[in-house]
């Protein structure tokens, strides 16, 4: 992907995450978790269009989801975030963050795929 394609993807990462923390506080990373779960669902709905119909061609389909997609959620950030959240003795809620973007990510997939086959009537 070109230098423009990078800064959008890591551009939109940067914004939903700061909106997160705006908006749920700075006490759990919130960020990366919303960034994570929102990918997850685009993934998901995007993949699910782009197999069921001829609205993304096979030439675009794996592009969409590791890189453009792929390189939107921050599973690096999630990582480093709960080693620390480890190494700080904050055992709870470094497992909490890791149920919550583990199972979080997993539920949007499927509603993710619910509704792209929802608004393609199938």
């Amino acid at each position: 992907m070109d230098l423009l394609g990078r800064c959008r993807r890591h551009g939109a990462r940067y914004l939903v995450s700061g909106w997160a923390l705006d908006w749920l506080g700075m006490r759990f990373p919130f960020g990366t978790l919303v960034v994570n779960v929102v990918g997850s669902f685009l993934i998901s709905a995007i993949m699910q269009v782009a197999l069921a119909t001829d609205l993304v061609s096979p030439e675009l389909r794996p592009r969409s989801h590791r890189g453009i997609l792929g390189g939107f959620t921050t599973f690096s950030s999630f990582s480093y975030e709960t080693v620390k959240l480890l190494q700080d003795g904050a055992w709870l809620v470094a497992g909490l963050n890791i149920a919550a973007n583990v199972f979080g990510c997993l539920a949007a997939c499927f509603v993710g795929f619910a509704v792209s086959k929802w608004a393609l009537g199938a």
